[in-house]
């Protein structure tokens, strides 16, 4: 199909752009954070752990989102110079899980900072509470993602570097189930996530369908 707009290639500084808006939630994310723990402003409200520990995890799924939307909209505009950003964009989404888990960590249980809390504590509460353990699950499923995102370890594992990274249609349902779980009554948010995902899950299976139709037809 013919390039939407003409951008049959890449505009310049599209990928520098790309990295840069990445990287300004979290960095507004932990400023306001890091304002009101330490010169008690309120940036984040009453309590700014929870509000930064919120705010990180909501962008982790958005981030999902995006690396998710990458095939539909190369598919929808003719942009395949979209491709390679599927894995920036889904490197940044366990970046932000990161900081999602170290402000849990550090400043919600204060694992390191308190001595009435030890690696004990923070493993009683992740098997105590469901949506600590889906979230901790969806987690360790991220982490084999990330290491394997290079071009070196893609080129290793060949055809199962696309069978690993299908996990990704694991982790964003986890995803979703930790956050619904989480907030308990206000599911407004949990819900856009999961009809977002339902989405694009039933076109990646839509899409599964015809390629393989298409491969019957030629055989």
């Amino acid at each position: 199909m013919t390039p939407l707009a003409g951008l049959e290639r890449q505009p310049r500084g599209f990928g520098v752009a790309l990295v840069v808006a990445a990287l300004v939630p979290a960095s507004l994310i932990l400023i306001a954070l890091l304002s009101d723990l330490f010169l008690y402003s309120r940036h984040l409200g009453s309590d700014p752990i929870k509000e930064g520990e919120h705010l990180l995890g909501n962008w982790t799924l958005r981030f999902l989102v995006l690396t998710l939307s990458i095939t539909p909209l190369r598919r929808l505009t003719g942009w395949n110079w979209l491709a390679k950003h599927r894995r920036t964009l889904g490197l940044f989404a366990f970046g932000y899980a990161c900081l999602h888990l170290l402000t849990w960590a550090l400043l919600d249980m204060q694992i390191g900072i308190s001595e009435f809390v030890g690696w004990d504590d923070i493993a009683e509460d992740i098997l105590k509470r469901p949506y600590i353990t889906i979230g901790m699950l969806a987690f360790l499923l991220m982490v084999p993602l990330a290491l394997t995102s290079t071009k070196r370890m893609i080129a290793r594992l060949g055809k199962r570097w696309r069978k690993l990274h299908r996990l990704i249609y694991v982790i964003a349902p986890l995803g979703v189930i930790h956050f619904w779980m989480s907030v308990k009554r206000d599911i407004a948010e949990p819900l856009v996530f999961a009809l977002i995902f339902a989405v694009l899950l039933g076109w990646r299976v839509m899409d599964s369908r015809r390629a393989r139709e298409a491969a019957r037809a030629r055989a």
